[in-house]
């Protein structure tokens, strides 16, 4: 294992504990403690799934791009690609629809956007590598 996988991945399982505490609030919702419309419900659903998704998608992107013998930008494009767009979709998602009362999305939407575009980066740089290794 790199000293690369080692780090990102330590941080990514950390960033674990966040996620738990983003499906604690979700019970709330769930049991009517916290007081959101339907569409701020399905936002925060959406982008605490996100988040656990693409976290997990991250720590494996990490031993595949060990695998991949890829550097320098392209590299760091394959490592970070997921775990950047494990960041940026849970908080366009969360950031888009704060507020009283909210039933669309906000400017902050554009996290969404590109979050996909970070992860589509990353797995097309990580496949490329892997089939080019």
């Amino acid at each position: 294992m790199t000293d690369a996988t080692r780090i990102l991945a330590g941080i990514m399982l950390i960033s674990i504990v966040t996620i738990e505490f983003g499906g604690f609030y979700l019970t709330r919702v769930a049991r009517g403690l916290e007081r959101m419309t339907e569409f701020q419900k399905n936002f925060a659903r959406a982008g605490h799934a996100h988040a656990g998704v693409l976290v997990s998608l991250g720590l494996i992107c990490q031993l595949y791009a060990d695998q991949a013998g890829l550097s320098g930008a392209v590299e760091w494009i394959a490592r970070l690609g997921v775990p950047v767009a494990a960041i940026l979709m849970p908080a366009g998602f969360f950031a888009s629809s704060m507020g009283r009362e909210v039933t669309t999305a906000g400017k902050l939407i554009i996290l969404v956007w590109l979050g996909a575009l970070s992860l589509a980066a990353g797995v097309l740089a990580l496949g490329i590598g892997l089939l080019t290794a």
